[in-house]
């Protein structure tokens, strides 16, 4: 990918004092070790229905709602981790990036510099490697992206290349040369991974099924829809986070799976803030950027009607949430930006 300016707080017109900017981007194992500590717990409690639902009707709307605990905060975790502020102690934030990476499916040194990558070229078309959809977004675009079966694809040619050292000119690119052979390491041991969990349910380990592989598909929609809504119907090729992005309101609930990422134009001028500090990073910026977009269901309620009026040629302007202009037309043809690059 080529090179680009980096796009971030500075690039988008927003200041902080350096004060009030340190003592957000402090760092702690504590928030983490909570974070983790609440997941597990809940995982149980989610894996306690699902056995209890064996054999019943309702063993999959249980799969459903433990798959949901399972694979958000994994994205989020991974996310966080990746940046490397999720905790204080390297060693601790190197070892749960690596385990969520394993239920992410992505190697976790790939994803971390192609997010750096993602975070330097904010939706620059042709620069930044993260875009994992076309834009315009149509229905199809939105179906295998909202699926996750976009996201399978990528991700299984990205060990599979990494697997076999056949980089990519974008993975030479966006990673340092010394890292190359540690990610075909980390494919490799993945894919054994894999491979021993298939074979085990192959043998009978019914187990894995049910707690882990089902759930994890089930779950996946849903953490797709969360990371969907960051970019999309936004402005390509801008040096503003503020045009680019978009943060969205949520309740506790969904501020715990995400992992506060729903702050997400905040996350990306400060990206030094750990995730735990996100909401106070947003009061203390807030004068300086757009509002949140409303909630996560009626956000993304709002993207899928506009992505259906759009494949149907009409007028494609969402009733709130915010939207480049050239996102809004009257309907009819319309010129496609940028291809997806994930």
């Amino acid at each position: 990918m080529p090179d680009c300016a980096p796009t971030n707080a500075a690039s988008s017109g927003v200041t902080l004092d350096r004060k009030t900017l340190k003592a957000l981007a402090w760092r702690s194992d504590r928030p983490g070790l909570l974070y983790l500590a609440q997941w597990g717990g809940g995982l149980l409690a989610t894996g306690a229905l699902v056995w209890l639902c064996l054999g019943t009707a309702w063993l999959w709307p249980a799969m459903f709602v433990h798959g949901v605990l399972l694979t958000v905060p994994a994205y989020a975790l991974s996310h966080e981790t990746a940046h490397g502020t999720a905790f204080r102690s390297r060693r601790l934030n190197e070892t749960v990036f690596w385990l969520t990476s394993l239920i992410y499916m992505e190697e976790p040194l790939h994803r971390r510099y192609t997010h750096t990558n993602h975070h330097t070229c904010t939706w620059h078309v042709g620069k930044d490697c993260q875009m994992p959809f076309d834009t315009p977004i149509v229905l199809g675009g939105w179906l295998a992206e909202a699926s996750g079966l976009a996201l399978l694809r990528y991700q299984a040619t990205v060990l599979l290349r990494l697997a076999a050292g056949r980089y990519t000119g974008v993975m030479r690119t966006v990673t340092p040369a010394g890292e190359l052979p540690k990610m075909t390491r980390n494919a490799r041991i993945f894919l054994l991974i894999y491979a021993g969990a298939a074979l085990l349910a192959a043998l009978g380990a019914a187990w894995l099924l049910w707690f882990l592989v089902l759930p994890r598909l089930l779950g996946m929609p849903v953490m797709m829809l969360f990371t969907l809504i960051q970019h999309v119907e936004m402005q390509e090729n801008s040096p503003s986070i503020t045009e680019s992005t978009r943060s969205f309101r949520t309740d506790r609930l969904g501020g715990f799976l995400y992992a506060n990422m729903n702050w997400h134009v905040e996350h990306h001028l400060y990206p030094q803030v750990p995730f735990f500090a996100l909401p106070a990073l947003s009061r203390a910026v807030a004068a300086q950027v757009p509002g949140p977009d409303p909630g996560f269901f009626r956000s993304n309620r709002e993207v899928f009607t506009v992505v259906v009026r759009r494949s149907l040629g009409l007028s494609t302007k969402a009733p709130s949430i915010r939207q480049a202009p050239h996102m809004i037309s009257d309907g009819g043809a319309f010129e496609r930006v940028a291809r997806r690059t994930m």
